[in-house]
């Protein structure tokens, strides 16, 4: 091959135009554009789905304290019963809790305990503030059941 036609074969393949560039990076933008949405949404709902198996999991330490001590931590007690002996229990066969701490819910707030309870039915309510953080807004609360 003579040395112009290796310039003019070099020079036909010089790569991507700027025009197939930006086709490039406007269907790339297209394709976030439709994804990111539900991929933030599926992280919502991963964090409520894990304060529900939160509740589960210490309502059933709960059942155990119970079992042990006869009766559900009071309210003055709180979680904390599951942690260390309270003043005054006897059968007290704990820690409940793995970590040996109380667990902090998704949005890393502290879950609500009270007993007795303050909905018919139940011996005690558990619940996660939610995503808000506050203890009155009851319409983002995650509860027992």
């Amino acid at each position: 091959m003579r040395k112009a036609d290796l310039l003019n074969r070099r020079k036909n393949e010089a790569g991507f135009t700027l025009i197939e560039l930006l086709v490039v990076i406007a269907i790339l933008g297209l394709l976030i554009a439709l994804v990111a949405p539900n991929v933030i949404g599926q992280l919502g709902n991963a964090k409520v789905k894990i304060a529900r198996q939160n509740i589960e999991l210490l309502g059933q330490n709960l059942d155990l304290y119970k079992l042990d001590v006869g009766s559900y931590p009071t309210g003055d007690q709180g979680l904390q019963a599951l942690v260390t002996r309270p003043d005054g229990v006897e059968n007290w066969n704990g820690p409940y809790v793995k970590s040996r701490q109380v667990p902090l819910d998704p949005w890393n707030h502290p879950y609500l305990y009270h007993n007795p309870s303050t909905r018919e039915g139940l011996d005690y309510d558990l619940c996660s503030q939610g995503p808000s953080g506050t203890a009155g807004d009851t319409a983002s609360q995650i509860c027992n059941k």
